[in-house]
C-alpha cells in the first residue's frame, strides 16, 4: 500500500525579501530530479479522476508515466493533444480547485503537484523541441478576434486540422491578458511569445493593431475577406467601478489600466516611455488573482505599503490560495471584512485617504453563501495616495454595437450555444471571457476548443 501521507516536492523561490522588489519569476520550476519524485507520487490511477477535472481534459495519469520514465517528448505529446498552452497553464491554472482537487493522493495526504510537472515538462520542451508540422490546409478561411487563452486555443486546434487561421488583435502585442494581465513574476513574456511563435509555426497568422467593430467589422470579414467562420475571444476588457465619491481623482485606476501599463508597457523599467505613478502607499479594492497582481506590482514599484481591501473574510476570497500566500510572504497587509465606501482627496485633487466600513457575514442564505453586511458607526480611513480598483470586468461592446443579430446579455456578455459555443448567428462562435465575463485561462481554452470543435464539424 502506497504512502499517502508522502508531501509534494517543494519548487524552489525567489526569497520574499528580494523578489517582492524585482519583476523576475517568483517559483523557479523543478528540475529533473525533484520532476521525478514528484511524478513517483502518482498512482496511476485506473479511473484518472485528476483528469475528469481537468477542463481540457488532458490524459493527467500517462503523461506523468512518461516522466518517471524521462521520456520527456511522449510526455508533452501527451499534453499537447489536449492543450496548446501548457507553459502557460502549468504557471498560472488554479490546480488546486481543478485536476489536483481529483487527485487521490489529495484525501489523506498532499495532491500530486500536477501542475508543476505540467511546467517541467513544456518547458523542457521549449528548450529542446523538435521542428513542427505544418499540416496540409484544406482553404476554408476562418477568424479569430483576439489572441488571448480563447483565441489561442481555438486557432490551434482549427490549425491542426487544417484550416487556414487568422487572428486579428487589438493591441499592438498578441496574447491578450497574458501578455497586459499576468504579471512578468508570474508568467514571464518569454514564455508567451514562445507559445505564439508555434503557433505562427502551424500557420496560423496574426494581425495585429486591428480593432474588430472598428477597423473592420464581422460582416465584412465575411462578404469582403471571404472567411467562412468566426471566433469571438475578445474578452473582457472594460473595467468595473464601485460608483463611490473620488473615483476620478488622480492616483485612482483601474487594475486593468495599471496592469497594462506595468506589464505590456513595461512601465517598471527605467527607461520605460509610459507613465505610471508610483505611490508610497497603495489600496488595492478586490480578492481576486487580479487584485493580488496589482497588488505586488505597486509593491514592486516601489510603494512602501500596500493594501488588499476585501469585502468578505479569506476564505471567500476567489484568488488562487498560491498568489494570497506569495502576496502575504511579500509583505501585502490584508485588510479583510472592509468595505470602501469614498475615497478623499487633497486641494490639488490626488488621492489622500480611503474610507471603509467594517463588515460581517450574514447567515447562510437559501445557497448556502453569507452575504457581507456593513457594520454601522464602523467608518474609518486609511491613508494613501494610490487607490487601484479590481473588482471585475465585462465585455467591450464594440462588436456587439457593430454585429446585427448577435444577442448579448444584460451585463454585455455574448450569448452562446453552451454544447458549440455558436452564437445567435450562424457561423459565429464566441467564447472565454466575452462570455463569462472575468473568469480562468483554462475555462477560456476550454471555450476555444470547444468552438473549434463544432467549427470543424460544422464546416467540414
Amino acid at each position: 500500500m502506497p504512502n499517502m501521507s508522502l508531501e509534494k516536492t517543494y519548487m524552489p523561490v525567489q526569497n520574499p525579501s528580494k523578489r517582492n522588489k524585482n519583476f523576475e519569476e517568483v517559483s523557479l520550476g523543478y528540475n529533473e530530479e525533484q520532476a521525478i519524485n514528484e511524478a513517483n507520487r502518482c498512482l496511476n490511477c485506473k479511473n484518472k479522476p485528476c483528469s475528469l477535472k481537468c477542463p481540457v481534459k488532458i490524459d493527467i495519469p500517462s503523461f506523468i508515466e512518461k516522466i518517471k520514465e524521462k521520456d520527456y517528448v511522449n510526455a508533452y505529446k501527451i499534453i499537447e493533444k489536449s492543450s496548446s498552452l501548457p507553459a502557460v497553464c502549468g504557471r498560472v491554472c488554479p490546480q488546486e480547485t481543478q485536476c489536483e482537487s481529483g487527485c487521490v493522493r489529495g484525501i489523506k495526504g498532499q495532491s500530486v503537484a500536477i501542475g508543476r510537472l505540467e511546467r517541467f515538462v513544456a518547458d523542457w520542451n521549449n528548450e529542446n523541441e523538435k521542428e513542427i508540422e505544418k499540416v496540409n490546409n484544406n482553404n476554408i478561411k476562418v477568424a479569430v478576434i483576439g489572441s488571448g487563452p480563447s483565441g489561442l486555443s481555438c486557432a490551434a486546434d482549427l490549425a491542426k486540422n487544417g484550416f487556414l487561421v487568422t487572428i486579428f488583435e487589438a493591441l499592438h502585442t498578441p496574447g491578450g491578458v497574458l501578455s497586459y494581465g499576468i504579471p512578468e513574476f508570474r508568467l514571464p513574456k518569454k514564455i508567451v511569445e514562445k507559445e505564439i511563435e508555434n503557433l505562427k509555426k502551424m500557420g496560423v497568422t496574426i494581425k495585429t493593431n486591428v480593432v474588430v467593430g472598428n477597423s473592420i467589422t464581422i460582416e465584412e470579414l465575411f462578404k469582403e475577406e471571404g472567411f467562412k467562420a468566426v471566433f469571438i475571444g475578445s474578452g473582457a476588457g472594460l473595467p468595473k467601478f464601485m460608483n463611490i465619491k473620488g473615483e476620478s481623482l488622480n492616483g485612482v485606476y483601474s487594475a486593468n489600466e495599471f496592469l497594462t501599463r506595468v506589464n505590456l508597457m513595461k512601465a517598471y523599467e527605467k527607461d520605460s516611455q509610459t507613465p505610471i505613478y508610483k505611490a508610497k502607499k497603495v489600496a488595492v479594492v478586490g480578492g481576486g488573482n487580479v487584485a493580488m497582481d496589482a497588488a505586488r506590482c505597486a509593491k514592486r514599484l516601489g510603494a512602501e505599503k500596500v493594501y488588499i481591501i476585501y469585502r468578505r473574510s479569506e476564505e471567500e476570497m476567489p484568488a488562487r490560495l498560491e498568489e494570497i500566500e506569495h502576496a502575504k510572504e511579500e509583505g501585502i497587509d490584508f485588510k479583510l471584512l472592509t468595505n470602501p465606501v469614498a475615497i478623499n482627496g487633497d486641494e490639488n485633487f490626488f488621492v489622500k485617504d480611503i474610507e471603509c466600513v467594517k463588515m460581517k457575514l450574514s447567515e447562510p442564505d437559501e445557497s448556502n453563501r453569507r452575504r457581507p453586511v456593513a457594520i454601522e458607526n464602523s467608518n474609518f480611513k486609511i491613508e494613501v495616495d494610490s487607490v487601484i480598483m479590481s473588482i471585475g470586468t465585462s465585455p467591450n461592446p464594440l462588436i456587439k454595437n457593430t454585429t446585427k443579430g448577435l444577442e448579448t446579455t444584460s451585463w454585455g456578455g455574448i450569448i452562446i450555444n453552451e454544447k458549440t459555443g455558436e452564437t445567435s448567428k450562424e457561423f459565429i462562435y464566441a467564447g472565454g471571457d466575452a462570455v463569462t465575463g472575468s473568469a480562468t485561462v483554462i475555462l477560456a481554452m476550454e471555450a476555444g476548443k470547444k468552438a473549434a470543435k463544432a467549427i470543424i464539424e460544422k464546416l467540414s
